[in-house]
């Protein structure tokens, strides 16, 4: 939602940016285009973002002054309340949190005013909670508008027989409304809904109402003008849909304004009226005689009676015609086209709205063409006979069947007066199924299930939580979809900084604008729509995949053994069934076998939804946090899964233009135009259709042998273990290899389809600020295959630094990334003979290429490095590799940076050094010291993992360490390692990685002292964090309460449940990072198909203390490498330079290496020169003012100790300090006892007498799972519980959580500007 003040400020400028985007006829009537100047759009009021006065841009920009001047400015932050106990509310915070049955009741409201299913609930449901709910801020004036469309409609078609109450309800919210009673401003839409009102029911009108329209046309046109509402924004507005209407109420406008003296409203509408139509550019152009084929011709069969043919005859003499299907289709697709482009006449997007609108409809006709050629080749539903998409189509035809007979049995009942909510259906349905329609709803849920095949850990097959989940809002998708087409919303792209670049104060001010003016407008012309809970997903989920595995069989065939004969049978194409995992009992959907083995065979086109292919134009660029990328399927622009907080935070932090660099920078990254390799491709394609194994290309049979089971398996206990073992890593492997294949199978597909396309990748991001491509299947952040696929869209001259970029960019890949570049470029030289053969004859020559660490990206630089040699001048050869340019260990980088650690730095290549530091090898070398010295000891595995340390063995830990590997995070990394290497047996490599593991911890800990002293920082931050209170908590939270019998419970665990505050921060872009760690909190719902857990995101539960600590490190690491990334991105942009970035490695093209390398140094020295850990230290301190922590809550585990080693120090009086030692001995290391200094401890009263119990605190040794639900029961069984003599004494106590703070780490004497001179930063 756009602020009401800037919306209105802008409200001048947002017709003449956005006409060309209006497809309706109403936008013939707009004003003329003009070209929004920079003051117009600069008259928004935006909050003061400290920047310095503008200076005008020197020729060569000063990008380090701007850009530190930006990130040096006074940090400000989204600031929102914590969310409360699930069982505690309040105004402010249901304002900023919304409860899960209030957005169902929106969510109901919404479904049943669509194509008018059931207005008069939907009014029902409106009033009571405008009554009983004033000022809730879901009901906002686009859901007072859509009431009032709502009203006109039932009036028009529906409601006519009582169009007197329809049109007299419209009037009156209308009044409500304008008087501001109910707070809520008029817009331009809702002066057009009450325009055409008047224009259909006025007393001259053919269908005039009883009572006259309180207001006349004169009263609107001055509540228009008097709000400052463009008159050509009213009759422009989506609700117009006829030209006609339009025309009579610009008529009826122009006389009253005429009559009002308002000669500028006249001549305003009169521009608007001469823009009426466009020229149709092929009205005088002759349709093309499509190419026509002769139609199958029906025939007469005679036969016998033994079913032999004797004759056949023609049924018809003269064969009819038929458009052959695909021209057929191509045909059906222009023609949309054409529409597109006599509307949109300069609109270059139609192509992609197609696909994106049209995926069903082409999926369908694809389906039904392949079926009926089916049939004409006499096949029939034997296995070796029907592919995928046959099957498919089977089961659409069934399902859509069932689907319209249960939906209309289903609204049928729940229409009845005699319905009555169940457990099983506690919410009426049947408005939410009908929002879309059967055959739509159908083909969704069959490619819902389909996608999801294998995901989640389940070899052939999903969860039923997650498919239940996806299919529901799968179906949630389409119909906001239908709502973005049905009003034809098209906006430019913006990704290009301004005249005064991204980090001045005037061009931060312009990008903001230009947002806020694109967001009210897509708001203004986009029907309001409101968001599922996830109940309400689940419970359409639920019916709809029930429909689905009721319907959908396959017909398998085998031979009978015993009679040779071909047994077919009908089989369930889904089945229910539970799996345990991690000791749970877990419900799944698995797939026939027949079906799982044709996903890795057939082609798989038509199971992919346009949200997860690239796009064929650019992105649209994020204008708020839910608008943005495809043009038609709605995204977050943020990955996060049940933390309503984070939405709140993103949203509010988008209306305060907080984060217009992030989204800035989301379009930069989405603006990089890609193509596929069809070199590359044409080799890959050749591997696939083989079916062998090539380069982690899976073979189409798993290749692998089972193992042999052993003669003396029955005896040897330990041998039966040993086999059991390896066959169940032989089946984990098989399943995996079928796994691979299915994956592969998407990318290839994927690529076939955009061969010769240049196609874009839209991206958003996680709720660490990181950037990643929206298409799962194919991007460049996937393995070596998807990368050694893409190729920039764009190409350039390689020019002789390009050509020594690309050699070392070859070097790197094949695994010879250790040298310094003049050895690495020597490398290359030397095997150019290789690099010849593997380009020339890259499957039947020597195979070079196959060896190197990224084989696929390799073979696509050696083809790309003989074609620029082979042609005529390999300096001006233009070339469209991406060439990388990749960080040494970058989250260490990030802490040597942070934490000024020498000898950090130079083992991650920020010092100046002639050949570049290797930091996995070195610890190689460390931990393979350390096994000699075991060895010597007689340790088992020391001997078993002997000379096996490789660099590659411990890379990935030592890369995790800095982001939180846990020990058996680090166990499971180095185990696939070893297990790779095949030289240790498999029953030994879980213990041999155990070993190694521990090793490789300790080593790193040893060589960064520096990341350690910041992580321990960070980690006892959160935990302080996690474990406040609000201030206006406390007291609510210390009530005594009086049980039944006169005994006073004392809420201990209150205080636990009352710990609701997530670690928040903010990164230097401005955007706000909540950490979405909450203890488990689940809701169980029945469904057909079995009873499902799901959270629900709108009850927050208790923060989890230890995750939140845990991930804060890394999680702050992330933040700042994805900072670093962006501003990369905004600077390569802002010096024209094709960009691309997987994390911590950069991409552009060869020649433009030496500026990029450039601009990532820079970046990082204005970054890490902004004083980041000082100003997190700020941050926290002014986020959390006033949060307390109860002293109780410290006595866990060591961590007083782990304070007072970081310098934690609470100021007491000696009464206080020797009460508190008594208390817990532990407190006495962080005590200063001054008689003087004001005490930090916040003391309440706590009455202690009589019995005393804590009524909600769980009893100590107690294991049964009963869910007790009365207090009074609760009171009876905690009856013997007594708080001990420390709880007694701590009980009460609080500290200031900025008291409690650790100070910073000390900083070291290295300079980060060092890093200008360093040539291994990135390489």
């Amino acid at each position: 939602m756009i602020p009401r003040a800037s919306a209105r400020r802008l409200e001048t400028t947002l017709v003449s940016y956005s006409r060309q985007s209006l497809p309706r006829p109403a936008r013939f009537y707009s004003t003329p285009t003009k070209k929004a100047n920079a003051p117009a759009l600069a008259q928004a009021t935006l909050p003061d973002l400290g920047f310095d006065p503008f200076v005008p841009k020197p020729k060569e920009p000063a990008v380090n002054d701007e850009l530190q001047r930006f990130l040096g400015r006074r940090p400000q932050f989204t600031m929102l309340p914590t969310p409360l106990p699930d069982d505690r509310s309040s105004a402010l915070n249901d304002f900023y949190f919304p409860d899960s049955p209030t957005q169902d009741l929106v969510a109901v409201m919404d479904a049943c005013m669509h194509n008018l299913y059931d207005v008069p609930r939907a009014t029902q449901i409106f009033e009571n909670m405008r009554r009983d709910r004033p000022g809730e801020p879901l009901l906002d004036t686009r859901v007072y508008n859509s009431f009032l469309e709502a009203f006109i409609e039932m009036a028009t078609t529906k409601g006519q027989s009582n169009r007197d109450y329809w049109v007299n309800k419209a009037w009156t919210l209308f009044g409500i409304m304008d008087d501001g009673k109910e707070k809520v401003v008029p817009t331009a839409g809702t002066y057009a809904t009450m325009l055409i009102a008047w224009l259909r029911f006025h007393t001259e009108s053919p269908t005039p109402v009883m009572n006259q329209p309180p207001y006349s046309l004169k009263d609107i046109l001055f509540r228009v003008i008097d709000r400052d509402i463009p008159i050509t924004a009213v009759v422009a507005d989506r609700v117009l849909t006829s030209s006609k209407e339009a025309s009579d109420i610009i008529q009826m406008l122009s006389s009253a304004a005429a009559d009002m003296n308002l000669m500028k409203v006249v001549v305003q509408l009169g521009q608007a009226r001469d823009m009426g139509s466009f020229p149709n550019p092929l009205a005088d152009v002759d349709e093309v005689r499509p190419v026509l084929r002769a139609k199958q011709r029906d025939v007469d069969i005679e036969k016998s009676e033994d079913g032999t043919v004797l004759k056949v005859t023609d049924a018809k003499d003269e064969p009819e015609m038929e458009i052959p299907f695909n021209l057929e289709n191509l045909r059906k697709h222009l023609a949309q086209l054409q529409l597109a482009r006599r509307v949109l006449p300069e609109d270059v997007t139609a192509r992609q709205t197609l696909l994106e609108a049209s995926v069903h409809e082409v999926a369908i006709e694809r389906f039904r063409h392949e079926d009926a050629i089916l049939k004409q080749l006499g096949l029939g539903n034997t296995l070796h006979q029907r592919n995928l998409q046959a099957w498919m189509w089977t089961w659409h035809q069934a399902l859509e069947a069932r689907l319209v007979s249960t939906i209309k049995d289903i609204v049928s009942a729940e229409q009845s007066p005699n319905w009555r909510p169940t457990a099983k259906t506690p919410i009426r349905l049947g408005q939410f199924l009908s929002l879309v329609k059967a055959d739509r709803v159908s083909l969704i849920t069959i490619l819902e299930l389909m996608r999801l095949t294998g995901s989640g850990g389940i070899n052939e097959g999903m969860k039923t939580a997650r498919a239940l989940l996806a299919v529901g809002k799968g179906v949630e998708n389409e119909y906001k979809a239908q709502m973005c087409r049905k009003n034809k919303i098209f906006l430019p792209n913006n990704a290009k900084p301004g005249d005064h670049g991204f980090y001045t104060r005037f061009g931060y001010q312009d990008l903001h604008a230009r947002r806020v003016v694109a967001a009210k407008y897509m708001e203004d012309a986009e029907e309001w729509t409101a968001e599922w809970t996830t109940l309400v997903r689940v419970r359409v989920g639920s019916i709809l995949v029930d429909s689905l595995m009721d319907v959908a069989t396959v017909e398998r065939s085998a031979m009978d053994k015993m009679t040779g004969e071909l047994v077919t049978e009908t089989q369930p194409a889904f089945f229910h069934s539970y799996e345990y995992s991690r000791g749970h009992k877990l419900g799944v959907i698995k797939l026939n076998p027949a079906i799982a083995n044709r996903i890795a065979e057939d082609g798989l086109r038509e199971t992919l939804h346009p949200r997860h292919l690239p796009m064929l134009v650019k992105p649209k660029p994020w204008i708020t946090d839910e608008e943005g990328g495809y043009l038609n399927n709605k995204t977050s622009v943020m990955r996060f899964k049940d933390s309503l907080e984070q939405k709140a935070y993103l949203r509010h932090a988008t209306e305060a233009g907080s984060v217009e660099l992030v989204f800035a920078g989301l379009d930069v990254l989405g603006s990089t135009p890609w193509k596929i390799n069809r070199s590359v491709f044409d080799v890959v394609l050749k591997v696939w259709n083989s079916g062998e194994r090539l380069c982690k290309v899976p073979p189409a049979l798993y290749d692998r042998p089972e193992p042999e089971r052993p003669p003396n398996i029955e005896t040897d206990i330990k041998v039966k273990s040993v086999y059991g073992q390896r066959l169940r890593a032989f089946a984990q492997a098989k399943a995996n290899n079928h796994s691979d294949r299915c994956s592969v199978n998407y990318k290839i597909e994927i690529a076939r389809a955009f061969l010769g396309d240049t196609f874009y990748l839209p991206h958003n991001l996680d709720f660490r600020g990181r950037a990643y491509p929206i298409p799962p299947h194919l991007n460049h952040l996937g393995d070596d295959l998807s990368r050694g696929l893409l190729m920039f869209g764009e190409a350039k001259a390689l020019g002789e630094r390009g050509m020594r970029w690309l050699k070392i960019h070859l070097a790197n890949l094949y695994g010879f990334d250790k040298g310094d570049f003049n050895e690495r470029e020597n490398f290359v030289m030397q095997h150019l003979s290789d690099i010849y053969d593997s380009a020339e004859k890259p499957l039947e020559g020597r195979r070079w290429w196959i060896k190197a660490d990224d084989p696929w990206q390799c073979l696509a630089t050696c083809m790309e490095l003989r074609a620029a040699l082979e042609s005529e001048d390999p300096h001006t050869y233009m070339s469209s590799l991406p060439v990388h340019q990749d960080g040494t260990c970058n989250g260490l980088q990030h802490y040597a940076a942070l934490g000024g650690d020498d000898q950090g730095a130079r083992q991650v290549n920020l010092g100046v050094t002639d050949r570049p530091s290797d930091v996995y090898t070195f610890v190689a070398n460390m931990v393979e010291k350390q096994v000699e010295l075991d060895i010597q000891k007689g340790d088992k595995y020391a001997r078993i993992v002997a000379g096996k340390v490789s660099r590659k063995v411990v890379k990935q830990t030592v890369m995790t360490t800095v982001y939180g590997v846990t020990f058996i995070g680090a166990r499971e990394q180095i185990e696939r390692q070893l297990k790779d290497r095949k030289d240790i047996s498999e029953e030994e490599c879980w213990s041999a990685a155990s070993y190694l593991a521990r090793k490789t911890l300790a080593c790193i800990g040893d060589l960064f002292r520096g990341a350690k002293s910041i992580q321990t920082w960070l980690n006892l931050c959160a935990r302080l964090i996690s474990k406040s209170i609000p201030a206006d908590r406390i007291a609510e939270a210390m009530e005594t309460q009086t049980q039944r019998r006169g005994a006073k419970a004392i809420p201990i665990a209150r205080l636990k449940k009352e710990q609701m505050t997530s670690v928040v921060w903010t990164t230097p872009l401005g955007l706000p990072i909540v950490q979405p760690y909450r203890k488990p909190k689940r809701k169980q719902i029945m469904t057909s198909l079995q009873t499902v857990f799901i959270s629900d995101p709108n009850s927050p539960a208790e923060v989890n203390c230890l995750k939140q600590a845990s991930a804060f490190p890394p999680n702050f690491i992330h933040s700042l490498d994805a900072t670093h990334m962006m501003l990369t991105a905004l600077e390569c942009r802002t010096q024209n330079l094709t960009f691309a970035s997987v994390h911590d490695s950069y991409w552009t093209h060869a020649s433009s290496i030496d500026k990029m390398s450039e601009i990532i140094r820079d970046t990082f020295i204005a970054l890490h020169s902004s004083d980041v850990l000082g100003k997190l230290e700020y941050e926290i301190q002014e986020r959390y003012a006033g949060y307390k922590i109860a002293l109780s809550s410290l006595r866990t585990g060591k961590f007083m100790t782990q304070l007072a080693e970081a310098g934690t120090t609470i100021t007491a009086s000696p009464d206080q300090a020797k009460r508190l030692r008594v208390a817990d001995a532990q407190l006495e290391s962080l005590l200063t006892v001054s008689e003087t200094e004001k005490s930090s401890i916040d003391e309440k009263e706590v009455d202690f007498g009589g019995e005393t119990t804590d009524l909600e605190a769980k009893p100590k040794r107690r294991k049964s799972k009963t869910i007790v639900e009365d207090p009074d029961a609760a009171a009876a069984e905690l009856k013997d519980i007594r708080l001990d003599e420390a709880d007694k004494h701590l009980l009460g106590k609080f500290v200031e959580l900025r008291d409690l703070l650790p100070p910073l780490p000390k900083k070291g004497n290295f300079n980060v500007e060092t890093i200008k001179g360093s040539q291994y930063f990135f390489s």
